[in-house]
C-alpha cells in the first residue's frame, strides 16, 4: 500500500511553521506573483527562503504555485520568476499553463514539476501527456470519481504520482476554470484575482422587464445559486488509498493557523491510524469529526468521489462559513518558571476557560490565571502551565501550540 503524502497549505510563513509542525509531510506556497490566490498573504522571496529551509529541516517538502494562465506580458516575468526559484530549491512547482511549464523545464530542470488541477486533468492519456513532457506528478481535477482515478493509477507508469483534494473549499466551475469574476468586475480568476462571485446573493430579472429583480426563494433569507458545500474525506481513507492517490490534498490558502493546524492534525491522526490498523481509524472516528467540525467549515461533502453525487451540493441559504472556535495565537516558548509566551491574535483575559491544541492530538483545558501583555505579545500563567505546555513532544522537537477558544464561552 502506498503511504499517501498530507499536503497542506499556507498563506503566511507563520501558517507554513504550523503546518509543518502539526503532520504535514509537504506545504504548498504561492509567491508574491503567478500563483492563483493573489488576496493570499502570500510569500516574499525572503519569507519563501526561509519557509523552505524551515520545512526541509523537519524533512517537509515545499511545492511552490506558478499555476496562473499566462499572458504575454506574464512570461518576462516568469522567467525571472524561475531564476529566483531554481536558487531557493523547492521540491516541485505546480503549474497549469503549458507555457509555464516549458519555462520551468527550460530554467530549473532539476525541480519536480506538479501539473495543477487548474488544467483539468480528467483522464489517464492526459496524465501520459505531461508524464512523457517530464511532469513528476498531476493534480486531478475535482470531477473525477474514485472509479476513474482507479483507472487512470493502472494505466499511467508506476513512477507518476496523482495528487487529489480530499478536503476544502469546492469551486462552482469547472476544476476552477471560472469566468464570473473577470465578467462581472474585470478580475481574473485565472491570474490569481477571484472576488469568488459563486458566493453572491442573486436574483432573476425579465428581459422586457429591466431593473425588476425577482428573487428566488429556498427560505426567508433567499438563496445562493452557486454556492456549493465544502469537501471532507475524513471518513473515506481506506477508499482513497485503494484508488492509489499518492498525496491527499487540503485546499486553503487563504485559512488562518487555526484551520491549517486542525486540520493538518486531524487528518495526520486518521491517516497514520488507518496504516496502523483500520480498527483504531474506525474506533477513532467520532473524534475526528468533532475536530474537524471546530475549524470553519461551509457544511461538507464527498464532491465527486462516488459518481455525480445525489446528494445536494449547494448551499442555498447563505454564503458564510460557520466557526465555533477563535483562534487566540501561538504558544512560542515557555520560561523556567511554567510562562507560556505567546503572540496574541485575538483577545481573551483573565479568568477564561482556552483550549491547547497540541500537535499530537491532545487538547489541554486551562484557565487564565494572569496574562501579562507587551507590544505585540503576551505572557500566559496558568495552572500547571510548565507540565501542560510541554506534553507530547514526541513527534515534534520543538515545542509549538496553538490556543483556542469557543465562541460564547463562559
Amino acid at each position: 500500500m502506498r503511504k499517501p503524502e498530507l499536503l497542506i497549505p499556507a498563506s503566511s510563513l507563520e501558517v507554513l511553521k504550523t503546518a509543518v509542525r502539526f503532520g504535514a509531510d509537504a506545504v504548498y506556497i504561492g509567491g508574491e506573483a503567478f500563483g492563483l490566490r493573489a488576496k493570499a498573504k502570500n510569500f516574499s522571496p525572503k519569507e519563501m527562503r526561509e519557509g523552505i529551509e524551515f520545512a526541509h529541516a523537519y524533512g517537509v517538502r515545499v511545492h511552490v504555485t506558478a499555476n496562473i494562465l499566462a499572458h504575454n506580458e506574464d512570461l518576462e516575468g516568469a522567467k525571472a520568476y524561475f531564476q529566483e526559484l531554481r536558487e531557493m530549491k523547492p521540491d516541485a512547482l505546480i503549474i497549469a499553463d503549458p507555457g509555464m511549464f516549458t519555462l520551468a523545464r527550460e530554467i530549473c530542470p532539476e525541480i519536480d514539476i506538479h501539473i495543477s488541477t487548474q488544467a483539468n486533468n480528467t483522464n489517464y492519456m492526459t496524465y501520459l501527456f505531461w508524464h512523457k513532457l517530464g511532469a513528476k506528478r498531476v493534480v486531478c481535477a475535482r470531477e473525477l470519481s474514485l472509479k476513474e482515478i482507479k483507472e487512470i493509477r493502472r494505466k499511467i507508469p508506476e513512477d507518476m504520482e496523482i495528487e487529489s483534494f480530499i478536503h476544502g473549499a469546492m469551486c462552482i466551475s469547472y476544476s476552477g476554470r471560472c469566468l464570473l469574476s473577470n465578467y462581472f468586475v474585470g478580475r481574473d480568476a485565472n491570474q490569481g484575482a477571484c472576488t469568488h462571485p459563486c458566493r453572491w446573493k442573486y436574483a432573476v430579472v425579465e428581459e422586457k422587464r429591466p431593473g425588476e429583480y425577482l428573487p428566488v426563494y429556498e427560505n426567508e433569507r433567499g438563496t445562493y445559486i452557486f454556492n456549493s458545500k465544502d469537501l471532507c474525506m475524513i471518513e473515506h481513507i481506506p477508499e482513497l488509498l485503494d484508488a492509489g492517490i499518492d498525496s491527499f490534498k487540503i485546499e486553503g490558502r487563504m485559512k488562518n493557523a487555526l484551520y491549517v493546524a486542525t486540520v493538518a492534525r486531524t487528518y495526520r491522526k486518521a491517516i497514520d491510524d488507518y496504516l496502523e490498523s483500520e480498527e483504531k481509524y474506525r474506533a477513532n472516528m467520532e473524534w475526528y469529526r468533532q475536530e474537524i467540525g471546530k475549524c470553519t467549515y461551509r457544511r461538507f461533502s464527498t464532491g465527486f468521489y462516488f459518481g455525480k453525487p445525489d446528494e445536494n451540493m449547494q448551499i442555498y441559504d447563505n454564503s458564510t462559513y460557520i466557526s465555533e472556535y477563535i483562534y487566540l495565537g501561538i504558544v512560542e516558548e515557555v520560561s523556567g518558571e511554567g510562562l507560556a509566551r505567546i503572540e496574541q491574535k485575538n483577545k481573551f483575559g483573565v479568568g477564561e476557560d482556552i483550549e491547547i491544541m497540541k500537535p499530537d492530538g491532545k487538547n489541554v483545558p486551562v484557565r487564565v490565571l494572569s496574562l501579562t501583555t507587551g507590544e505585540g505579545e503576551a505572557v500566559l500563567s496558568a495552572p500547571h502551565a510548565k507540565e501542560i505546555l510541554w506534553v507530547g513532544l514526541s513527534r515534534r522537537p520543538e515545542q509549538y501550540d496553538i490556543l483556542r477558544v469557543r465562541k460564547n464561552s463562559e
